[in-house]
C-alpha cells in the first residue's frame, strides 16, 4: 500500500474481531513503528504488549477504576475551549452517534471503550522514563503515527487511547512496571470487525485555512 493511501484511508477502529494476533505479526509491526525518528536518536519510548488473560485483567481493572473515580474522557484543556474546538467535538459526536451500539450513550461508549481497549485482543502501553522532560512526548507522538499507519498497511486496526493515563499507578502495579516509567498512551490493536457500524464512522478534518498560516 502506498503511504498516501494509508494516510487517507486509516481511521480509528472501535470494534475488533475476537481473533488473537500472533507474536510474529506484532513484532513485525513494532519493528516498523520503532523506525520512527527521535531527538538525537534517544528512542525514549518503551512499549509493553499486553494480550490474552493479562489484557482482560487489565481491562477489567481500568473499567472498575474509571467507574469508582467517575473519570471521563475530555479534551485535557487548562481552561474552557474556544468555540471552534467545541464544534469539532460536536462534529465527531454527530458522526459517531448514529453508529453506536444500541442502548449506550456516546460518553459511556467512549469511557468504557477506552478502558477495555474497545475489545481489541492486544493493548500496547507506551511509557516514557521520568529522566526525560515533556519535550520527549514529541518523539512518542511520532512513534504513534508510525505505528497506526504501519498497522493499517498490515491490515490491522488501531485506536490510540489517552484516558488510561489517568490510571498510571494502577497500570504500573498491574503490569509490574518500574516506578520511573510513566504511561503516556495506549493503543488498541487487532483485526477490525468490518460488520460493526461504528467502524464506518469517519471523523472530519477541517479545511487547511483553519489550521495553517502562511507568512
Amino acid at each position: 500500500m502506498e503511504l498516501v493511501s494509508a494516510i487517507e484511508e486509516r481511521c480509528s477502529t472501535r470494534a475488533f474481531l475476537n481473533k488473537p494476533l500472533h507474536r510474529e505479526a506484532i513484532e513485525g509491526l513494532l519493528d516498523l513503528a520503532t523506525h520512527a525518528p527521535s531527538a538525537i536518536n534517544l528512542q525514549p519510548w518503551e512499549l509493553v504488549v499486553v494480550s490474552g488473560q493479562e489484557k482482560e485483567r487489565l481491562s477489567r481493572l481500568l473499567v472498575k477504576r474509571m467507574k469508582e473515580r467517575n473519570i471521563s474522557c475530555g479534551p485535557g484543556s487548562k481552561s474552557p475551549l474556544p468555540e471552534h474546538y467545541v464544534q469539532r467535538e460536536r462534529d465527531l459526536f454527530d458522526v459517531m452517534s448514529p453508529n453506536l451500539p444500541d442502548q449506550i450513550s456516546f460518553q459511556d461508549f467512549i469511557n468504557e471503550g477506552s478502558c477495555n481497549f474497545y475489545g481489541a485482543p492486544t493493548a500496547i502501553i507506551i511509557t516514557l522514563d521520568e529522566v526525560f522532560s515533556n519535550a520527549r512526548l514529541t518523539d512518542i507522538g511520532i512513534l504513534v503515527g508510525y505505528f497506526v499507519l504501519a498497522a493499517h498497511d498490515l491490515g490491522l486496526g488501531t485506536c490510540p487511547v489517552g484516558l488510561i493515563t489517568a490510571f498510571n499507578d494502577d497500570i504500573k502495579e498491574e503490569l509490574s512496571l518500574p516506578d520511573e516509567k510513566h504511561v503516556v498512551i495506549g493503543i488498541a490493536l487487532g483485526y477490525p470487525d468490518t460488520k460493526a457500524s461504528i467502524n464506518n464512522a469517519r471523523s472530519l478534518r477541517v479545511p487547511l485555512d483553519e489550521v495553517v498560516k502562511w507568512r
